[in-house]
Formats: C-alpha cells, structure tokens, sequence
C-alpha cells in the first residue's frame, strides 16, 4: 500500500489553492508532517530509526539491524478525527469520493451538486497530481471549489483537506464533497474525515474492479456503478458486476447512475438529501 510504496519522495510539492502547503518527508513512504488548517495547527510525523548492533564476540564484523517505526498513518487519523468533528459542528454532510482515472467523478459530483441545487448547497475540493482542470470545470458550474494539487503524492491527506477547507464558505454550505485523486490504492489507507467514502466504479472498467483493489471497495459507505448508459456498448455484465461488488462491499449502498443522461441520479440524490437530514449537528 501507500505507506510503503515511497510516493510523493524528492521534490513533489503540495498546494492548496494555489498555495504552497510546508511538506516535510520524514517517513520511508516519502509522506511527511503537513501543516494543516489552524484548527489544527501542526503534528510531526515519527521518524523511523535503524539501529545497528556490533556482535562484541565476533569482532564487530556482524550486525544485526533492528528497525522501530511507528504507524505512518496514526497522525493522518488524529487530524481527520479532528476534521470529522470540525465539519459536523459546521453541519455538514462530508464526501469523499474515489475512483481510477476515467470513471467520471468530476461529471458525477458536477451533476449531484447541479441535482441538490435549490435543497442543499455544495462545496467541492478537488485532488489532482497535476493541472486544475477539474476544478476549473466545476467552477463554471457555479460551485465553490478549491484544488489540491499533490504533486507526486498519489492521495490527498487530512492536513491538506483541513486547509483547502479552510478556503471554502463552509457556513454557507450543506454537503462538502472532496474528489481525491484518481487511484484505487493508496487513498484506501487514508482518512480525510469524512461522513461517507464514496467509491466508483465505471462500466467501461470491467466488472472485476472489486476484486483487484478490495481494501479500497471493503472500505466504501457507498459504491456508484457509473457510465451505464454505455453498459451495452462496453459488453458490460451487470450481474457479475454486483455480485463481485456484494461480495467485497456487501455493506455498502449500491447507486447505478449514468450522470450524462440522469439516469439513477434520482435515487442517489434522495439518499445524499436523507443522510444530510439525518446527520448530527
């Protein structure tokens, strides 16, 4: 997984709206301590040691390496405690959605903030290696938004969300929905503080999705099969596609939308306006 892979090492840099975050890499993973929003001030990720042992029989020629590391995560998991508690005092009804490359999460959120508009207001950030396009394609959509971009980090962390949430007008809004990075590995092992993950899955994939990438599908509140409308053309099999997705995620809600045509959204939206509803504030 991520904590192990090295991403994000030599020289990626992270800004949240346009702004440089201060990004130390401490860690093997390449992931250091951020600065967050100033509800949260600043953690330090624990330092990973090796320790070298001169056997004293054998003349110091031999040695025995000990590694002591601390989870890499456990300072991700204070700062998003800290972001869930933070979002509901604002009342907000918090996203987080996943996906690979091109299984259409900017169309789907643009589609489900459109949907909700006139019954709850929607806020978006936006992770992204590179460009902001997405976040450019929102904005014209007139929703508040604010980009990430992650440089070599192939997954948005708690401090980089309590930042970029830093920038939004969270008392003017209802629902905040966070498109991370498309990936399903590494964001599976990263909570952002969310009240709902969100994972997509698109028809143009394959039906295997859930399989290849369980932790990320085994930690998903909601799947969205999208894209169905090109189902047929893609020789898409829906029944094996489920059954793969109840067998990983059999837990979670199960949406089959298609955001270009409506198709689904319907459904999905009355869910988004009941747990809204139901959240605590």
């Amino acid at each position: 997984m991520c904590k192990d892979c090295g991403c994000g090492q030599a020289g990626g840099e992270v800004t949240v709206g346009g702004e440089p975050m201060v990004q130390e890499t401490t860690d093997q993973r390449g992931h250091g301590p951020v600065q967050g929003h100033d509800h949260q001030g600043t953690h330090h990720h624990d330092h990973p040691h090796t320790h070298h042992h001169h056997d004293a029989a054998s003349g110091g020629h031999e040695h025995t390496t000990i590694a002591i590391q601390r989870s890499v995560l456990e300072k991700n998991e204070r700062l998003a405690e800290q972001n869930r508690g933070f979002f509901r005092a604002k009342g907000l009804l918090v996203l987080n959605v996943l996906s690979s490359p091109g299984s259409g999460k900017t169309t789907f959120i643009q589609k489900t903030a459109e949907g909700l508009a006139g019954t709850l207001r929607v806020g978006v950030i936006v992770g992204d290696l590179a460009t902001d396009n997405d976040a450019a394609r929102l904005r014209r959509a007139g929703i508040p938004v604010v980009q990430v971009t992650t440089g070599t980090v192939c997954h948005l962390e708690a401090a980089m969300v309590a930042k970029a949430a830093g920038q939004l007008p969270l008392d003017q809004l209802d629902v905040l929905i966070i498109e991370n990075v498309g990936n399903l590995v590494c964001p599976a092992d990263f909570d952002l503080g969310e009240d709902l993950r969100v994972v997509l899955m698109s028809t143009t994939e394959g039906e295997d999705k859930p399989l290849k990438y369980p932790p990320m599908f085994h930690s998903a509140n909601v799947a969205v099969v999208t894209k169905t409308d090109l189902a047929v053309a893609s020789g898409f099999d829906r029944d094996l596609a489920l059954t793969n997705l109840r067998r990983i995620a059999h837990h979670a809600e199960v949406f089959e939308v298609s955001a270009k045509t409506g198709a689904g959204m319907e459904g999905w939206l009355a869910y988004l306006r009941k747990r809204r509803h139901e959240s605590p504030r």
